[in-house]
């Protein structure tokens, strides 16, 4: 959506506990900055070199794993003293269109309950980098604390958006983390904007093996409820992929109904060169369709009720 307005806020999760972000909310306590940082690099000039700069991974020695934006973040942090002043300076020096915002201020971590093939009962995996790798189904996703409690920023940018999109990214460690802190949800049920999920080209290995459209929306449900989501936007494309590498997700006839509670848009949104990933300019299309789409329904409801 960056060519199209600079009026755009990004709430992210703060969960992370892996690679450098993990490292660095172990040994400096500081928000992990990972997504964060990706997140402003993805709202920054792609071609500048400061934004080549942030998104730098040091290869070797001590720093081996880093990336200089966390390094970035994280320093600031202790600088101005919060990481709410940090992010905003960050966004000033590289010049981004838009803002970041951290769904949550609070320490959170990620667990969940897993199923995995021969054992009598779930496990419960603590922590969002083990989640994944523990090679079951996850059924279900939580926060610790639980009541963790929203950015006062982040539930007003909500309140104040004529348009939220949640996802693409991962349904597990990524959007639903987010949907659970104390506030997102709640900020979303009581805006009046239009909201879209939009559900992954591919299936995500040790997350949704095997997932269809239908199984990330019900994912969506069993955690936050019904009634917040009002599209859903998905891929009917599907070029042929190296074997192995990943699996297309699939609309399932078999689950139509739970469908039937969402406008569903089928378009094709593969990207030519990477065709388990979107293409930014054709999911940009798609969704900015859907947007004026719902803006005129809206206005010509609006004409008939006047009329009545």
């Amino acid at each position: 959506l960056k060519p199209f307005t600079s009026n755009i806020t990004a709430v992210v999760t703060v969960a992370d506990d892996g690679g450098s972000s993990g490292r660095l909310r172990r040994e400096l306590g500081v928000l992990p900055p990972g997504d964060l940082r990706n997140n402003i690099a993805a709202l920054a000039d792609d071609e500048s070199l400061m934004t080549q700069l942030f998104q730098y991974r040091f290869g070797a020695g001590d720093l081996s794993g880093h990336a200089f934006g966390n390094l970035f973040i994280s320093a600031l942090a202790g600088v101005t003293g919060s990481i709410e002043t940090a992010l905003i300076e960050t966004e000033r020096v590289l010049n981004i269109q838009g803002s970041v915002l951290p769904a949550t201020l609070e320490d959170v971590h990620l667990s969940a309950t897993v199923r995995v093939a021969g054992k009598a009962q779930p496990l419960n995996i603590v922590g969002e980098s083990k989640i994944t790798e523990a090679g079951g189904k996850i059924e279900e996703i939580r926060l610790s604390p639980p009541d963790v409690q929203a950015y006062a920023e982040s539930v007003q940018a909500i309140l104040d958006a004529g348009l939220v999109v949640i996802g693409p990214g991962s349904l597990f460690t990524s959007i639903l983390p987010n949907l659970l802190v104390k506030g997102i949800a709640e900020a979303l049920r009581a805006s009046n904007a239009y909201i879209v999920y939009v559900c992954n080209v591919a299936t995500q290995s040790g997350e949704t093996d095997g997932f269809t459209v239908a199984e990330h929306v019900m994912a969506l449900e069993r955690h936050i409820g019904r009634g917040i989501v009002q599209a859903v936007l998905a891929n009917n494309a599907y070029p042929r992929l190296n074997a192995g590498v990943t699996n297309y997700v699939q609309p399932a006839p078999e689950h139509h109904e739970i469908l039937q509670r969402y406008e569903i848009r089928y378009v094709d949104l593969t990207d030519n060169e990477r065709p388990w990933r979107h293409d930014p300019e054709k999911l940009v299309a798609a969704i900015l369709q859907m947007s004026q789409e719902e803006r005129a329904g809206a206005s010509q409801t609006k004409e008939l009720v006047a009329e009545a």
